[in-house]
């Protein structure tokens, strides 16, 4: 997973000129879970079909040039590594920032499934 290259493959979109704003998450592995219990990694598993209908979806959003994603899926991750990348380029930032937001939380909630692995 590398932002930087996400980015370029954005900016050579022949609609990048319309971009006002490209906006990144980069999700890492946690050393706590969400209820405390101390994390020595993870695993990511994805479902391409979900993800792939819902970034057909977000794209065609008012606003949105491109998105980009990037899972570090079906491997073990140790505390602090990359997760998920996920690029947004679009107009302007409420366009920008509702896809991203949008676009994170469907992604979590319908197309990962992670195993955590606690100490």
């Amino acid at each position: 997973m590398d932002i930087a290259a996400m980015i370029a493959d954005i900016r050579r979109h022949p609609d990048f000129h319309k971009a006002g704003m490209l906006l990144c998450h980069n999700g890492v592995v946690r050393g706590h879970a969400r209820d405390g219990r101390k994390v020595k990694g993870l695993r990511v598993a994805v479902d391409h079909v979900r993800l792939d209908r819902i970034l057909a979806g977000q794209r065609k959003r008012p606003g949105i040039i491109d998105i980009r994603v990037a899972i570090a899926e079906d491997r073990d991750l140790a505390v602090g590594e990359d997760v998920m990348i996920l690029v947004v380029a679009g107009d302007i930032r409420e366009n920008v920032i509702a896809v991203l937001t949008d676009t994170l939380n469907q992604i979590k909630t319908t197309v990962t499934e992670k195993t955590e692995y606690f100490v």
